[in-house]
């Protein structure tokens, strides 16, 4: 039996009015392009690049020097979460850390299109499949979906859910993807629990990305990055509003399993394979139709 409590069923579409598409080239591990950019949902990929073209190498000094102000209490930043990121700063190669497990997932992506879109005794590749979930595009105008291979009825009757599974979670089952669902774009239930359980056991058996244990996830990565800017300001001396100071973590966090909700400085009390993000717009919405309680 799943211990997801949570259940979701959204209407989401399948795009016909697109069709299908034939793949044409990935940027990172977790953005393949078609006739449009596609952001897959429920994912997180370590960063290739951030912010912009920038390489995460060169910010090795500058997450050292995150961990020296957080240690010396000058981060606006609560205990909890300062204990649980401190340690993965400081080691000294956070951004290099970083920019090689996006290159591996990115390798990985590509060997699981060219493995899954290949048809038996055929030189053709597969389309691809896509379904957005509530919300179609992101702030970059990138399409929200899963995307899948474009396998025929007669193969699905064949095919286990596993067997004919979506990118997204074949990338969070082989450890180069955190689980990433942001409300309201949640994937149907029966799908939340395959993310749930391959998260979770890649997590476990130190698949991937987790065979470090400082490793950053995505998120947090892009996290710290605003949190040194922040900080930089404060020691320059700036004035900044307790808004502008928290501005680097701005989602609340649910667990999966439990229905408890935290505040966005709290994350890290849900086990990573469990979290549900909330964007602070729609954490009332979320609370109500979700049945959410207080974490403790």
């Amino acid at each position: 039996m799943s211990d997801v409590a949570i259940f979701w069923d959204p209407n989401g579409f399948e795009l016909d009015s697109l069709g299908s598409k034939s793949f044409d080239r990935i940027t990172d591990g977790d953005t393949p392009y078609v006739s449009m950019s596609i952001r897959m949902l429920s994912i997180d990929t370590p960063e290739v690049h951030y912010p912009g073209n920038s390489n995460p190498e060169r910010h090795d000094d500058k997450f050292e020097q995150l961990a020296d102000w957080i240690e010396q209490g000058k981060a606006p930043i609560k205990s909890g979460l300062a204990e649980h990121i401190q340690p993965k700063l400081a080691t000294g190669n956070a951004g290099t850390l970083q920019r090689q497990q996006g290159k591996d997932a990115t390798d990985v992506f590509n060997q699981l299109l060219d493995e899954k879109l290949k048809k038996p005794g055929s030189s053709r590749k597969r389309r691809i499949f896509l379904r957005a979930a509530d919300e179609y595009f992101d702030q970059y105008g990138r399409l929200l979906a899963y995307v899948a291979p474009n396998y025929t009825s007669k193969e699905r009757e064949n095919l286990t859910l596993q067997e004919r599974a979506t990118f997204n979670l074949l990338m969070i089952n082989n450890g180069w993807a955190a689980s990433f669902p942001i409300f309201p774009s949640l994937p149907k239930y029966h799908d939340l629990v395959l993310l749930q359980d391959g998260a979770e056991k890649a997590f476990k058996n130190k698949l991937g990305a987790w065979q470090n244990e400082h490793t950053l996830t995505g998120y947090e990565f892009r996290m710290c990055y605003r949190l040194w800017e922040i900080t930089r300001k404060l020691e320059q001396g700036k004035k900044l509003s307790g808004r502008e100071r928290s501005a680097y973590v701005s989602r609340y966090c649910t667990d999966m399993t439990t229905k408890e909700i935290f505040s966005p400085q709290e994350y890290f009390k849900v086990p990573v394979y469990n979290r549900i993000f909330i964007w602070s717009e729609d954490v009332n919405d979320a609370v109500s139709r979700m049945n959410l309680v207080p974490g403790k």
